[in-house]
């Protein structure tokens, strides 16, 4: 598995001619960079969904892989941004209702963009979590046994964040959802203001139960997963800061205690911050953009990374992480990745 960051340099170009170099060179990274490696799933970061949504999807042309879109402007001035997963050797099943990878006696199963305009906050939450739930009957499957991480993208954050934050919490509970999931609930925009939040989910069938392990910080939000395969341990962690006075208004100390926590997390995996194979910062103020830069070179270098505009629920975050680390791990009773 791979991930790869790919990002405009030049803030002068069109949204057009940005998404001509971002699409170019997808295609030639693809053709040249990784032997017989094919992009499983890919996720647009737009700076203006409203307006850019229909030219992105014109150039997808039957994209063969789970793409995501979600309107969270790049923060280093340019229109649009893209993380791509790759992965080699697959067999790939694509349908309107998901996408599958299967390797190894794995499936790995993306549905994205999934939204529904029923209701308020909490109904549509419900609503999305029990189509995502009927979705993964198909493949006979359950979000309590498979489902790995789980993406909210949510308009009007600051108004109905908490709402959405509540309703996932109560809406797994009610389906009897033990383990936790990683779930974010985070800013993003839409094209249609009706849908108030848009789903994006990852789930992996042919785990055994022993295979995932939930990761708990002493930070009440910072947690993670754990998946052991037979050749490496996957990681996938989130986070943001508590509320506190120390750094209430300090992005820098902010970023400082996620992170710290994000290595104390991993470390409870046999895993380091070196081992982090993709980062995505969200920072609900693009003034922040620069110092948080600069930090994330020093703290996270040679890391693919992402610096977004996007907010959580709680406007004392200034900042929220979530990350990606991969290490070698051995164990001979479970199937290689």
């Amino acid at each position: 598995m791979y991930n790869v960051a790919f990002q405009v340099t030049r803030k002068n170009m069109s949204f057009a001619e940005q998404l001509n170099h971002i699409q170019g060179a997808l295609k030639e990274f693809n053709n040249t960079r990784i032997e017989q490696a094919k992009p499983v799933f890919v996720r647009y970061f737009l700076s203006d969904a409203a307006n850019q949504l229909n030219l992105l999807q014109r150039s997808l042309n039957n994209t063969p892989c789970a793409v995501s879109i979600v309107e969270q402007a790049p923060l280093n001035g340019t229109k649009i941004a893209l993380w791509c997963i790759f992965q080699t050797d697959v067999e790939i099943e694509s349908s309107a209702d998901a996408f599958i990878v299967k390797h190894n006696g794995y499936s790995h199963i993306w549905n994205t963009c999934l939204r529904s305009s029923h209701g308020k906050a909490e109904e549509q939450t419900e609503k999305l979590i029990g189509d995502y739930r009927e979705l993964l009957r198909k493949h006979n499957i359950t979000i309590a046994d498979n489902c790995i991480r789980t993406w909210f993208f949510i308009q009007n954050i600051a108004a109905i964040g908490n709402s959405v934050s509540e309703a996932c919490k109560s809406t797994f509970e009610k389906m009897n959802v033990k383990r936790p999931i990683t779930n974010l609930v985070i800013e993003g925009n839409h094209s249609d203001a009706k849908y108030i939040a848009s789903l994006d989910a990852y789930a992996l069938k042919g785990l055994k139960s022993e295979q995932i392990s939930y990761l708990k910080a002493d930070a009440a939000n910072v947690d993670g997963t754990a998946i052991q395969y037979g050749d490496r341990r996957q990681i996938i962690v989130s986070g943001a800061a508590e509320k506190n006075a120390e750094f209430e208004y300090d992005v820098c100390k902010q970023a400082d205690y996620v992170i710290d926590n994000i290595a104390t997390l991993l470390a409870k995996a046999e895993a380091s911050l070196s081992d982090l194979a993709s980062v995505i910062i969200y920072l609900r103020d693009y003034s922040d953009y620069k110092v948080i830069k600069a930090w994330a070179d020093y703290r996270l270098p040679d890391v693919p990374k992402f610096f977004v505009q996007a907010a959580t629920g709680s406007r004392s975050q200034l900042i929220a992480i979530e990350a990606e680390a991969i290490v070698e791990n051995r164990n001979e009773k479970f199937a290689e990745y």
